[in-house]
């Protein structure tokens, strides 16, 4: 086994393979970019080095200096992780040369595989089950349409060279052809470099299986089972889930023989992904394979007890397998979400900005052990692969990841509890997030009754983006109680005599009750609560709702009654903003603090600042026009959110300093404000 190995990746995947290194004794050594001097992965590694600039093209993808750092550190093998130069087969004879194990395939296997077209050329000579299409070298347009027209619409154009969705249409008539052709062939050589194309017969439903393959180099290949991957948005995965639902014994076999013979027509040695598209009938079809470890290994590793880093360094030392095919069993049911920084109701386009709070899950040890050893999963079955922290910035170079979240249940329906209750306890506050829109996702009829296929996101779109729902009174119940606390620890904090009875003072007043009205914006709206104190206690009144009302709060966790009604969330307050979780519900409220906003007003000079760095996207006031308290005047973008400035008090709007698409910092001047006297 290595003494230590270079990990020519970033982010989870590095810190996830460094896990298994630390394990097994191997130091580790990361690279990082000007981008990930403060990454997570670099902290958890044993040493690092510096490899440039942010770009990946100037850092993780310098294979040659990539291999001089590993010479220059002690390494004996580089491991790639997944993207990146994991399956660059000049990377990999580059190791070769350099007298560096390559922890992957050979150069050649990687080689055969690069091309779509080459590889369904290999597999029909395997005899793996093919799409009815077109792969061959002749790429005349006039043959393309031919063939087009001979396999039977609808068809699908691929990029021969392609993959991650990019360079694939879907033409649905032959008069339809030629402009899908160009586009699909323009795509393709801006993003590969190659403008081939293969032609498919394209399945209107189709499921999208793989199979997870492993081989060594004393002849042994073994199949790890399926995993569902059904689940995508453009072409990407958003779900994964090992065993497939409603796979029968003799379908999985058939799957998993099909791909080692896939491996085997290649000579493939380690770790590799053999993906199929399958037709609800049960027929299946060679797809493309993967030469490296998949994002969603975890699932496989959850329902088997191995890990497969493990399996990849064994084989790479020239072991044999740990397992015979025999050796090798399911055990229960595991699901993965990709927590991704992005903004699923603005066509999931990137979000960036600084994690500024992130809490998650507990999660549990689902190890059984090392290669072949068994035992008994972790209580919850709770996996978190990350390679972020809280503080830590999702920056525009790299793919957004935040987490990757795996569960593990006796069966579908445990993992998928556990997920919806995990993905609830997953709070990240400071960009936008795919964390609800999975919530939806999870909790859907479709994928709650496994009717699974590529297009599960888009038939049911209505269902899993739906309006905005209302602020209901638990939202408000913990935001009060948030307000309430942070009182009573200000006046702990600023009381000259912290043992006086009025330091716990609350509403109360001498012969009657206390009234007071708490104001929160959001989304251009104020919304107005009502607390009233009287002797036997106190009541919440909300819209159209009232309830006896009293909080418990310990730092941002907070438990409130409302009646006979117990309710548990937290709150995180970033200056007036106050984040309100609850029920998987994230809610970021404005506090309207009318004390506050006329201290400022009065001791300031009448401004109103910026509560984050933002873009101004709305002004509803002018300079001298009259306003009521509460009236919104601007409107803020800030991490993908709105923050809505509304006037503290009756008064009149002074110089408005900002106009619609500029850029504020935080705490600067947005307008003044003179306040009534």
């Amino acid at each position: 086994m290595f003494n230590k190995i270079l990990i020519a990746n970033r982010g989870e995947i590095a810190c996830r393979v460094a896990a298994t290194c630390r394990r097994l004794g191997i130091r580790t050594v990361a690279v990082y970019s000007d981008a990930d001097a403060d990454a997570r992965h670099v902290a958890f590694c044993d040493e690092a080095v510096h490899i440039g600039g942010a770009a990946a093209r100037d850092s993780y993808l310098r294979a040659d200096h990539l291999i001089e750092m590993a010479r220059e550190t002690g390494a004996q093998a580089i491991h790639p992780g997944y993207g990146f130069l994991s399956e660059n087969e000049g990377f990999a004879e580059g190791c070769a040369a350099a007298g560096l194990v390559f922890i992957g395939p050979p150069a050649s296997a990687i080689r055969a595989m690069g091309s779509k077209s080459a590889a369904k050329q290999l597999m029909e000579k395997a005899a793996v089950p093919l799409v009815p299409g077109y792969h061959g070298e002749d790429q005349d347009p006039a043959l393309l349409r031919r063939e087009a027209d001979r396999i039977g619409y609808p068809v699908l154009l691929k990029a021969s060279a392609g993959g991650g969705g990019k360079g694939m249409r879907v033409v649905e008539a032959s008069e339809g052809f030629e402009a899908a052709l160009t586009s699909v062939k323009r795509e393709a050589q801006a993003s590969f470099g190659d403008d081939k194309v293969l032609v498919e017969k394209y399945l209107t439903r189709p499921r999208h299986i793989e199979i997870q393959v492993f081989a060594d180099t004393h002849g042994n290949c073994v199949y790890l089972f399926e995993r569902d991957c059904s689940v995508q948005r453009r072409h990407q995965k958003v779900l994964e889930e090992a065993p497939a639902p409603g796979m029968s014994e003799e379908r999985r076999r058939a799957m998993g023989e099909a791909a080692v013979a896939a491996a085997r027509a290649v000579g493939y040695v380690g770790a590799g992904t053999v993906e199929f598209i399958a037709n609800q009938d049960g027929s299946f079809y060679f797809m493309e394979m993967n030469t490296r470890l998949q994002v969603e290994h975890p699932v496989t590793e959850m329902i088997t007890g191995q890990d497969l880093v493990e399996w990849q360094l064994r084989v790479a030392a020239g072991e044999a397998l740990p397992l015979a095919q025999e050796q090798l069993r399911i055990d229960g049911h595991a699901l993965e979400a990709r927590i991704y920084a992005e903004n699923p109701d603005n066509n999931f386009l990137p979000s960036t900005g600084k994690l500024r709070y992130l809490r998650t899950p507990p999660a549990v040890q689902f190890m059984r052990g090392g290669a072949g050893e068994t035992g008994g999963h972790g209580p919850a079955g709770v996996r978190i692969d990350s390679g972020v922290r809280e503080g830590d910035t999702i920056s525009p170079y790299y793919d957004p990841m935040i987490a990757k979240l795996i569960v593990w249940g006796r069966d579908r329906d445990e993992a998928l509890s556990r997920m919806r209750q995990a993905l609830a306890a997953y709070h990240v506050v400071g960009l936008s997030t795919n964390i609800a829109f999975l919530q939806r996702l999870v909790s859907s009829q479709a994928f709650r009754t496994a009717d699974l296929d590529t297009g599960l996101i888009e038939r049911n779109h209505d269902a899993l983006f739906p309006a905005p729902a209302p602020v209901g009174i638990e939202v408000i119940a913990l935001a009060v109680a948030a307000v309430l606390d942070s009182e009573r620890r200000e006046r702990r904090i600023d009381a000259a005599d912290r043992h006086s009875p009025w330091t716990h003072a609350g509403p109360w007043r001498l012969n009657g009750g206390a009234r007071r009205v708490l104001r929160f914006g959001i989304a251009g709206q104020t919304l107005e609560a009502t607390l009233q104190a009287e002797e036997r206690g106190s009541t919440l009144s909300f819209a159209d709702q009232a309830a006896p009302f009293s909080s418990h709060c310990v730092n941002d966790d907070i438990r409130i009654d409302l009646g006979t009604r117990r309710v548990h969330g937290q709150v995180h307050a970033e200056g007036e903003t106050l984040h309100v979780f609850v029920g998987g519900r994230h809610v970021a409220l404005e506090w309207l603090d009318p004390l506050a906003h006329a201290g400022e007003a009065e001791g300031e000079g009448g401004k109103l600042t910026a509560p984050m760095p933002g873009k101004v996207i709305a002004v509803m006031v002018e300079a001298g026009a009259s306003v009521t308290r509460g009236t919104p005047l601007l409107v803020m973008e800030a991490m993908k959110m709105e923050h809505t400035i509304s006037a503290p008090a009756d008064g009149v709007v002074g110089e408005v300093l900002y106009g619609v698409g500029e850029q504020v910092g935080e705490g600067e001047q947005l307008l003044g404000f003179e306040a009534k006297a």
